[in-house]
């Protein structure tokens, strides 16, 4: 939903090919290759190697934009480098190409509540009352992908890893 929503801002439009969705544009100068996979989440890592190959790409270019079960909704992080923390598409990215040297966007979507697995939890649709929520940080999270790619890790991190007093967020 954040790739979509910033293909929208930047005016990158998807085209399906063998490995996925890919969008081919540029982001206040810089150029951009946005990559939705046509893979299962755990075997994302497959297509991703696939598009770099063809580019020749450097990894530390990568930013894989993930979902993060130990944020809260809507909490955004970015992280330069770093295991997979659980997550199996990120556990695909990083076998296939062999290293943890990229950046991530995260955004968080909490963890279920009850006995919900969490297999159910991450692919079931939001919930009517967190679409709000959803709906509201979509924009955000482009805005840190955009600064991300436009102005580097750490002038992200700074202007978004901020606590915010809400709850939630």
């Amino acid at each position: 939903m954040v790739l979509e929503q910033a293909a929208a801002r930047w005016g990158i439009r998807w085209a399906k090919q063998e490995d996925g969705f890919l969008g081919k544009g540029e982001v206040k100068g810089h150029p951009v290759l946005l990559l939705l996979p046509l893979a299962w989440m755990n075997q994302a890592g497959i297509p991703v190697q696939s598009v770099l190959q063809k580019l020749s790409s450097y990894s530390p270019d990568l930013i894989v934009v993930h979902d993060d079960l130990d944020l809260s909704l809507g909490v955004i992080r970015i992280k330069t480098r770093g295991g997979a923390g659980g997550h199996n598409g990120l556990r695909s990215v990083v076998s296939c190409l062999e290293t943890e040297e990229f950046s991530r966007v995260k955004v968080g979507i909490g963890r279920p509540q009850g006995n919900e697995s969490i297999p159910d939890y991450v692919l079931s649709p939001f919930l009517s009352e967190e679409w709000e929520q959803v709906v509201s940080i979509l924009p955000k999270a482009a805005d840190a992908l955009e600064c991300l790619i436009c102005e580097g890790p750490g002038i992200a991190m700074n202007r978004f890893h901020v606590r915010s007093s809400e709850p939630g967020l």
